[in-house]
Protein backbone atom coordinates (compact mmCIF):
# COMPACT_ATOMS: atom_id res chain seq x y z
CA UNK A 1 0.00 0.00 0.00
CA UNK A 2 2.73 1.92 -0.51
CA UNK A 3 5.36 2.75 -2.90
CA UNK A 4 8.97 2.28 -1.93
CA UNK A 5 10.74 4.71 0.08
CA UNK A 6 7.19 6.37 1.11
CA UNK A 7 5.85 5.82 4.94
CA UNK A 8 2.57 4.07 5.29
CA UNK A 9 -0.06 6.45 5.22
CA UNK A 10 -3.03 5.31 8.30
CA UNK A 11 -6.27 7.53 8.05
CA UNK A 12 -7.53 8.81 11.41
CA UNK A 13 -11.70 9.01 11.21
CA UNK A 14 -13.45 10.73 13.65
CA UNK A 15 -17.70 10.73 13.62
CA UNK A 16 -19.86 12.96 14.62
CA UNK A 17 -19.87 15.33 17.61
CA UNK A 18 -15.96 14.73 18.03
CA UNK A 19 -15.07 18.14 16.87
CA UNK A 20 -16.75 19.51 20.19
CA UNK A 21 -13.94 17.83 22.08
CA UNK A 22 -12.55 19.80 25.16
CA UNK A 23 -15.61 21.77 25.57
CA UNK A 24 -18.50 18.68 25.18
CA UNK A 25 -18.80 16.85 28.57
CA UNK A 26 -14.62 16.95 29.80
CA UNK A 27 -15.53 15.05 32.73
CA UNK A 28 -15.96 12.05 30.55
CA UNK A 29 -14.30 12.43 27.61
CA UNK A 30 -11.01 14.80 29.22
CA UNK A 31 -10.06 18.60 28.12
CA UNK A 32 -8.37 17.71 25.05
CA UNK A 33 -9.14 19.26 21.56
CA UNK A 34 -9.84 17.57 18.30
CA UNK A 35 -6.79 19.12 17.38
CA UNK A 36 -4.68 18.62 20.30
CA UNK A 37 -5.67 14.68 19.61
CA UNK A 38 -4.66 14.65 16.06
CA UNK A 39 -1.75 16.44 16.90
CA UNK A 40 -1.12 14.02 19.70
CA UNK A 41 -1.76 10.80 16.38
CA UNK A 42 0.29 12.71 14.46
CA UNK A 43 3.44 12.68 16.57
CA UNK A 44 3.22 9.08 17.31
CA UNK A 45 3.09 8.16 13.47
CA UNK A 46 5.83 10.49 12.71
CA UNK A 47 7.54 8.50 15.66
CA UNK A 48 6.84 5.12 14.21
CA UNK A 49 7.61 6.15 10.68
CA UNK A 50 3.86 6.47 9.51
CA UNK A 51 2.14 9.58 7.79
CA UNK A 52 -1.46 10.23 9.35
CA UNK A 53 -4.31 11.95 7.42
CA UNK A 54 -7.16 13.04 9.32
CA UNK A 55 -10.80 13.48 8.50
CA UNK A 56 -13.67 14.25 10.78
CA UNK A 57 -17.29 14.76 9.90
CA UNK A 58 -21.03 14.82 11.62
CA UNK A 59 -22.20 12.86 8.20
CA UNK A 60 -22.15 9.41 8.47
CA UNK A 61 -21.84 9.15 4.15
CA UNK A 62 -18.71 11.20 4.49
CA UNK A 63 -16.59 8.71 6.82
CA UNK A 64 -17.84 5.41 4.58
CA UNK A 65 -16.57 8.39 1.61
CA UNK A 66 -13.03 8.63 3.32
CA UNK A 67 -13.14 4.66 4.37
CA UNK A 68 -13.20 4.18 0.46
CA UNK A 69 -10.92 6.37 -0.51
CA UNK A 70 -8.07 4.69 1.89
CA UNK A 71 -8.35 1.66 0.09
CA UNK A 72 -5.40 0.50 -1.40
CA UNK A 73 -3.26 3.93 -0.82
CA UNK A 74 -3.38 3.47 3.53
CA UNK A 75 -1.88 0.82 5.38
CA UNK A 76 -4.32 1.03 8.36
CA UNK A 77 -7.36 3.33 9.67
CA UNK A 78 -7.93 4.40 13.18
CA UNK A 79 -11.75 4.75 13.57
CA UNK A 80 -13.26 7.11 16.45
CA UNK A 81 -16.50 6.71 15.02
CA UNK A 82 -18.16 8.23 18.36
CA UNK A 83 -21.94 7.03 18.56
CA UNK A 84 -22.03 5.46 14.79
CA UNK A 85 -20.40 3.07 16.60
CA UNK A 86 -23.08 1.60 18.06
CA UNK A 87 -25.40 1.50 15.02
CA UNK A 88 -23.92 2.34 12.00
CA UNK A 89 -23.77 -0.69 9.68
CA UNK A 90 -22.75 0.96 6.87
CA UNK A 91 -19.77 1.90 8.67
CA UNK A 92 -19.29 -1.33 9.74
CA UNK A 93 -19.38 -2.29 5.70
CA UNK A 94 -16.93 -0.16 4.77
CA UNK A 95 -14.74 -1.09 7.14
CA UNK A 96 -15.14 -4.70 5.74
CA UNK A 97 -14.97 -3.72 2.73
CA UNK A 98 -11.34 -2.30 3.65
CA UNK A 99 -8.34 -4.93 3.60
CA UNK A 100 -5.48 -2.66 6.13
CA UNK A 101 -5.19 -2.95 9.69
CA UNK A 102 -7.71 -1.55 11.48
CA UNK A 103 -8.24 -0.01 14.81
CA UNK A 104 -11.51 1.01 16.89
CA UNK A 105 -10.76 3.99 19.50
CA UNK A 106 -12.83 5.49 21.76
CA UNK A 107 -11.76 8.14 24.93
CA UNK A 108 -14.02 6.64 27.45
CA UNK A 109 -15.13 3.01 27.89
CA UNK A 110 -18.10 2.01 26.24
CA UNK A 111 -18.45 -1.36 28.32
CA UNK A 112 -18.67 1.12 31.21
CA UNK A 113 -21.53 3.36 30.16
CA UNK A 114 -25.36 3.45 29.32
CA UNK A 115 -26.36 -0.91 27.93
CA UNK A 116 -26.93 0.49 24.48
CA UNK A 117 -23.14 1.65 24.17
CA UNK A 118 -22.02 -2.04 24.89
CA UNK A 119 -22.70 -2.97 21.37
CA UNK A 120 -20.03 -2.03 18.88
CA UNK A 121 -21.50 -3.08 15.43
CA UNK A 122 -17.52 -2.49 14.30
CA UNK A 123 -16.06 -4.56 16.71
CA UNK A 124 -16.82 -7.68 14.46
CA UNK A 125 -15.01 -6.11 11.73
CA UNK A 126 -11.71 -4.13 13.14
CA UNK A 127 -8.42 -5.73 14.33
CA UNK A 128 -8.46 -4.72 18.13
CA UNK A 129 -10.17 -2.06 20.23
CA UNK A 130 -8.34 0.93 22.11
CA UNK A 131 -10.78 2.05 24.79
CA UNK A 132 -11.55 4.30 28.21
CA UNK A 133 -7.48 5.80 27.98
CA UNK A 134 -8.64 9.64 26.68
CA UNK A 135 -6.26 11.41 24.95
CA UNK A 136 -3.57 8.43 25.81
CA UNK A 137 -5.49 6.06 23.53
CA UNK A 138 -4.36 8.14 20.75
CA UNK A 139 -0.51 7.61 20.50
CA UNK A 140 -1.85 3.66 22.10
CA UNK A 141 -4.09 3.30 18.79
CA UNK A 142 -1.65 4.39 16.12
CA UNK A 143 1.22 2.39 17.88
CA UNK A 144 -0.86 -0.54 17.58
CA UNK A 145 -1.84 0.20 13.94
CA UNK A 146 2.25 0.53 13.30
CA UNK A 147 2.52 -2.70 15.25
CA UNK A 148 0.14 -4.51 13.05
CA UNK A 149 1.03 -2.74 9.97
CA UNK A 150 5.09 -4.30 10.22
CA UNK A 151 3.68 -7.55 11.04
CA UNK A 152 1.46 -7.45 7.82
CA UNK A 153 5.02 -6.06 5.80
CA UNK A 154 6.95 -9.12 7.59
CA UNK A 155 4.41 -11.73 6.68
CA UNK A 156 4.26 -10.41 2.86
CA UNK A 157 7.96 -10.17 2.77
Amino acid sequence: MTARGERPVVLLVHGPNLNLLGERDPTLYGTATLDQLVAAATAAAAEAGLELEHVQSNAEADLIEAIHRARGRCAAIVVNAGALTHYAWSLHDALAAYDGVKVELHLSNPSAREPWRHLSVLAPVVDGTIAGFRADGYPLAVAAAARLIRRAEQTEA
